[in-house]
């Protein structure tokens, strides 16, 4: 038995069996140990990890079941070395930039792990609204987070993720996993002889602000006016007291000390027919924000029995966020059944509906359509109740109430009239067939779809700012990714040695349109279609299809159940890329020895030691249209705009080459698990769009060049200090550190890859790093301080850097106590060495909104003397002396330009997340007929250490679609979580 045992093993071990280990009454505890974590690797092969020469890190569906996020992903934050799951902050659907080990591609948007669901890759593209971060002063609008794919997967249906995190791990994937991929196995039927199954789970959570920037309220709205006798004064527009000081967004005026001023009557919706009281209203930011929820409730079904399994499961999720009139509803609908129709042929099939709907999410970004720019402006003696009425008298729907600005829209109206609503259907789903032609041979054909239709309404009334006469857009995406795999598969199992191997291919097509509608100006206020276009509405159709048909094999060998070696070897043939260079071809070899196995060194103390490596080279095609330059529509109807960027018609594959190696040890009785990793990735050959002068007729051309190099280590850890039946203590951690280096740039290239509001400039120079951000900076004398010039910084001549958006290190650590019936668990996590550029800082700054800028303001005529040297005629340095009002002096030390006055250690420890349950005991629910009753409470950053001064340091901005680290450009609050969970199992 013993020996059967073992020959299923080394099969298994192959990844073309999947076996049941428990089964195996006969075989010894330590044959198994180790050996028994099955983990799901490329193609969807289920693999032992003993046998892998790559890390393949597995996830349990506990971690999001437990950990309730509205996007699943978030719930690995801070669990798997080398991982990080970055959002832009900007609203509750919070789409996620996944990345594994650092970045490798110039391009920020190429740099995402692929997203694979039971086999079949996600498209997982998002689309932007077409909008930059920036906009202040230019007219348009502002960035919405929509979600992307990743949004449409219920944490519920998760069995198990399997992070591949290298190239080698996912080299059967093809280009789009050259940064790693995560496979994801949804929950199918577990039962025992047809029994039936129901799980009901509900949780109920409560979300507010969990940090806020340190506004001063001291003193109140002005820019040291002064009135005939020569004393600091407000006036609401011009009064007795004085001309009009209100119109003003700084808050350098009167301090308050129970002075009278003309102020904003909302009454009178103008100036006060009396002096009121100068007063702050220290509520008059947070008081706008809400406590938001979250409810959810799923239930699932599920049976199995030799032959046939099924599950099935509903999901709802109703969410209303912090910020007034913004949320969502999602609905999940998921199907999972398989059936041996005969002893040969296994047909399975899963299959998933997901609809998102909101009425209103929030919007990011500088610009006058974001509460974040609200926020940036809004002044300590305006009363938030002043802005409620929204309409001015006998003008509804026609001009709203903002009394300070133009420029600065009502609160209320971009929470209830400035509507971003969006209607999301998305359906995933596979066919799989699997046919054993005998004990060695067996065929595997699988077809899935991932078919997303999507409508999204923008409505900006009359009087925003931008928009004087309104705004109407609708947009129509079509997103439809199919894929086929065929896959033979052979294994033959020779005394001591296991071989197998299989080849297949595949087809993969992805077809996208977008339909953009837009009306600029209505002709009747507050009607909100395109026929109610003060012109003909402007359609812009955005395609991007793109085809890759790949052939691929894999041949894997054992001996004696203690060494592993894998080769694999994959061909693409991509649309994306020219005739002559469409075909590219890319292998990987892994192997992993069993060294406690072979050097016989099992004990107590030392139960299990791998040794692995890997190598792999990954070729990577480019984005649709790149080859060929094309004319786009032009909001003139009938007319198109010339390209600006001079596409490639020659473009080469980017090739991206790994190389890892580790160990992994288990000790004291698997009491003390251990993994450690080394790697590098070189990246070459990207394609890259680059600078050409004005007088070529372009702006940029796409090119191949540029070299990056990788290279990083891993630690992980899980040990079991207590053990007992009635007490028992887990502990995990993991570290993770990438250091990345520019090895070559292109023949004249000036080194800027992309910028943030056209302030922060990420730029590559070879012996640099991905993420370095340039700026303007403080000029300073030899010595270090700051040089000043008639009281003001002096301007250095050029952009100099300022620091890295990429942390140097990460960390994190999760603990587990299980008290008899009490489960209680919490995880840290955190990150050093990173920096972060913030535009809401600079502007409150200069306004002299924060605490920050107190100093000063008591000095005799509000004036200040900057900390520094000016220098003298002859190159020599002498203090400065030369004093300014403090206006002029925190609006030049932090103006825009400054980058390095405005970025700040975007260091962190945060309590990741909490959670304390109550299991019922078997006595007490059987009678009920419930096989577990499980009561919970929970918490997510429920605490966070950081300097970072604004709103989360784990900050990024939503440029358009793209998410980019190291800048905070209008970023939304970051909500603190509590909630109450209830699980029933039938």
């Amino acid at each position: 038995m013993r020996k059967e045992t073992q020959k299923l093993l080394v099969l298994s071990l192959l990844g073309l069996v999947s076996v049941n280990l428990a089964a195996q009454q006969k075989a010894k505890k330590d044959t198994v140990k180790g050996i028994d974590e099955v983990v799901v690797t490329a193609l969807g092969i289920k693999r032992h990890d003993k046998a892998l020469g790559y890390v393949a890190e597995k996830v349990g569906s506990d971690t999001f079941e437990e950990t309730q996020n509205n996007n699943w992903a978030q719930s690995m934050e801070g669990k798997v070395a080398g991982l990080k799951v970055q959002t832009a902050g900007a609203g509750p659907l919070g789409t996620a930039r996944i990345t594994l080990r650092g970045e490798k591609s110039i391009m920020m948007d190429h740099n995402y792990a692929l997203i694979v669901v039971d086999g079949v890759p996600m498209g997982n593209s998002t689309t932007g609204s077409d909008t930059p971060a920036y906009g202040a002063g230019s007219g348009g609008d502002v960035p919405i987070d929509m979600g992307n794919g990743l949004n449409s997967i219920n944490p519920d249906d998760i069995e198990s993720v399997t992070v591949l995190k290298g190239a080698s791990a996912a080299a059967l994937y093809g280009s789009r996993a050259a940064n790693g991929a995560l496979m994801i196995t949804t929950k199918s039927g577990k039962t025992k002889n047809g029994k039936l199954k129901v799980t009901f789970n509900s949780y109920s959570s409560f979300d507010t602000v969990l940090k806020w920037p340190d506004w001063q309220y001291e003193y109140g709205q002005g820019t040291l006016a002064k009135n005939k006798a020569g004393e600091f004064y407000y006036s609401y527009g011009l009064s007795a007291d004085g001309v009009n000081t209100g119109g003003t967004s700084s808050a350098f005026g009167p301090k308050f000390a129970g002075q009278y001023y003309f102020q904003y009557d909302p009454t009178q919706q103008g100036q006060s027919l009396e002096r009121k009281l100068w007063r702050p209203y220290e509520d008059n930011i947070k008081g706008f924000w809400r406590t938001g929820s979250t409810y959810s409730n799923s239930i699932s079904v599920e049976s199995s029995n030799e032959k046939t399994s099924f599950r099935t499961s509903l999901t709802y999720l109703n969410n209303e966020w912090m910020m007034p009139n913004t949320g969502f509803d999602r609905f999940n609908f998921a199907l999972s059944f398989a059936h041996q129709l005969t002893k040969k042929l296994k047909i399975s099939t899963k299959f998933s509906y997901n609809t998102t709907t909101s009425d209103n999410l929030p919007a990011t970004g500088y610009n006058n359509q974001s509460i974040s720019y609200f926020m940036i402006f809004q002044n300590p003696n305006v009363d938030l109740e002043w802005y409620k009425p929204v309409w001015k008298y006998g003008q509804e729907q026609v001009d709203q109430i903002h009394p300070f600005s133009s420029y600065i829209d009502n609160p209320y109206l971009i929470a209830y009239e400035m509507l971003n609503g969006v209607k999301k259907k998305t359906i995933t789903g596979n066919i799989t067939a699997d046919y054993q032609f005998n004990s060695n041979f067996s065929l595997m054909l699988r077809s899935g779809i991932e078919i997303l239709n999507e409508k999204r309404t923008t409505r900006r009334p009359w009087s925003s700012a931008n928009y004087l006469k309104g705004y109407y857009r609708e947009q129509m995406i079509k997103n439809h990714e199919y894929n086929n795999d065929l896959l033979f598969s052979y294994k033959i199992d020779m005394n001591k040695f296991s071989l197998s191997a299989s080849a297949g291919g595949s087809m993969r097509y992805n077809e996208y349109v977008m339909n953009d509608y837009q009306a600029i100006g209505l002709k009747t206020a507050g009607e909100y279609s395109l026929t109610n276009a003060l012109s003909i509405p402007v359609k812009y159709p955005v395609p991007r299809d793109k085809e890759v048909n790949s052939v691929y094999g894999l041949f894997t060998a054992g001996y004696d159940n203690k060494i592993f070696v894998d080769i694999t070897g994959r061909n693409d043939w991509s649309s994306t890329l020219p005739k002559a260079n469409r075909s590219f071809f890319y292998p990987s070899v892994s192997t992993s020895f069993i060294l406690s196995d072979i050097f016989n060194l099992k004990s107590n103390q030392l139960n299990f030691w791998k040794l692995r490596g890997s190598w792999a080279k990954v070729g990577i095609d480019s984005d649709p249209y790149l080859l060929d330059n094309y004319y786009t529509a032009s909001n003139i109807t009938g007319s198109v705009i010339s390209p600006t960027t001079f596409n490639n018609p020659t473009l080469k594959p980017e090739k991206n080459t790994n190389i890892e190696a580790g160990m992994d040890f288990s000790l004291f009785k698997s009491r003390l698990n251990f993994n450690f990793t080394a790697y590098q990735n070189v990246s070459e050959n990207q394609i890259i769009p680059v600078s050409l002068p004005f007088e070529s007729g372009f702006s940029k051309r796409v090119i191949n060049a540029g070299k990056i190099r990788n290279r990083g280590l891993e630690l992980s850890m899980d040990a079991y200090p207590v053990k007992s039946k009635n007490f028992s203590w887990k502990i995990g951690g993991n570290w993770s550190t990438n250091e990345n280096r520019v090895m070559s740039v292109p023949d004249g290239f000036d080194g800027i890859v992309s910028n943030v509001g056209g302030v922060v400039f990420y730029k590559m120079e070879v012996g640099g790093s991905l993420g370095d951000m340039y700026g303007y900076k403080l000029l300073r004398s030899p010595d270090g301080k700051v040089v000043y010039r008639d009281g003001l910084t002096e301007i250095p001549a050029g952009i100099e850097k300022v620091g890295n958006a990429f942390p140097k290190w990460r960390a994190g650590l999760q603990n587990d106590f299980k008290i008899k019936n009490f489960t209680i668990s919490f995880s840290f996590d955190g990150q050093y060495g990173g920096i972060a550029y913030s535009q809401s800082h600079h502007k409150m700054s200069e306004q002299g909104k924060l605490t920050s800028t107190l100093p000063g303001r008591e000095n005799p005529g509000g004036m200040i003397i900057g900390d520094g040297v000016t220098q003298n005629p002859d190159g020599s340095y002498s203090p400065n002396t030369k004093a300014v009002t403090v206006s002029s002096y925190y609006g030049d030390y932090y103006r825009r330009a400054n980058v390095e006055t405005n970025s700040f250690s975007t260091d962190f420890i945060k309590l990741r997340d909490a959670r304390i349950s109550y299991s019922f005991s078997k006595e007490i629910i059987q009678p009920l007929g419930l096989e577990d009753l499980t009561l919970a409470i929970f918490g997510k950053n429920l605490w966070m250490w950081t300097k970072f001064p604004m709103f989360d340091p784990e900050v990024a901005t939503l440029d358009n679609a793209t998410i980019t680290p190291g800048v905070e450009m209008g970023q939304l609050p970051t909500a603190r979580t509590v909630g109450f969970q209830l699980n029933l199992k039938f």
